[in-house]
């Protein structure tokens, strides 16, 4: 199988080569926020985790001006290289990404058999009248730790220990994700579409998470034909790095009960 994206894409892999695949989409706070997941799957998987373009200094192209045009891409990228029974692995705004995605695969027939199953870790994307996303663009540091983690001290860096280059990608990063994702995080459509996707679905939610509620993240769930949701307890925007154990074996078993693989 040929390379799963162009040279100009920074991707890390992992797991056996033969394996199913497992595509990872990280959130805004880049690939590191999503490491952990990476590790975790390659144990059973073929790891495939790209950093979105724009992302810690990589080259994003204007054609890429929106979540749906980055899945998209993703999506012709996959078919091109011969994926088949992928499972869709996204945080924060990866999930959205990976629900666009398996949106946008249910619509068209070349992509039948492409996407085998979607776990949403946390994501953002659709307008839940009830239960608004935060205003990410409107927090400082503290604010965020505070809205995206059980243990808001855990979370929280103090943005005077970062060095000029940590800085620097940081901010580079948040305007990548107000370009593509837009100040709403949310596309009005897409809780609407959901109707269509015919695979499988987990949506996992930090029962702490306040910057996007668990009522959200079941109202997604709500919407897709047969979609499941779980709550990982003493976590918030990030289970997988503030109770990994809880969110593997809630993944597991979702994977398991899938027969994946």
């Amino acid at each position: 199988m040929p390379s799963f994206f162009p040279a100009e894409f920074e991707v890390f892999e992992a797991g056996a080569p033969g394996a199913r695949i497992a595509l990872v989409l990280h959130g805004g706070g880049g690939p590191q926020t999503v490491a952990p997941v990476v590790e975790h799957l390659a144990s059973s998987f073929h790891v495939v985790a790209p950093t979105h373009p724009g992302w810690n200094g990589t080259s994003r192209s204007d054609e890429i001006g929106s979540i749906a045009a980055l899945a998209s891409t993703y999506l012709e990228h996959l078919h091109a290289a011969g994926g088949h029974d992928v499972v869709l692995v996204g945080s924060s705004i990866g999930g959205w990404i990976a629900l666009e995605m398996a949106v946008q695969a249910a619509a068209d027939g070349k992509y039948v058999g492409l996407i085998g199953a979607v776990i949403d870790i946390d994501g953002v994307g659709v307008v839940v009248e009830d239960a608004p996303i935060a205003d990410f663009f409107a927090l400082d540091a503290r604010g965020l730790a505070e809205v995206a983690w059980h243990d808001p001290d855990r979370g929280y860096t103090d943005p005077a220990v970062l060095t000029e280059q940590q800085r620097a990608v940081q901010q580079s990063n948040e305007r990548a994700m107000a370009e593509i994702a837009g100040r709403g995080m949310s596309d009005e459509t897409l809780l609407g579409r959901l109707g269509t996707v015919a695979v499988p679905v987990l949506v996992v939610f930090g029962e702490s998470d306040r910057f996007v509620t668990p009522a959200y993240g079941r109202a997604v769930a709500e919407a897709i034909p047969g979609g499941e949701f779980a709550e990982v307890a003493a976590a918030g925007h990030l289970p997988q790095l503030e109770n990994p154990e809880a969110t593997w074996a809630v993944i597991d078993s979702f994977v398991t009960r899938c027969q994946l693989p």
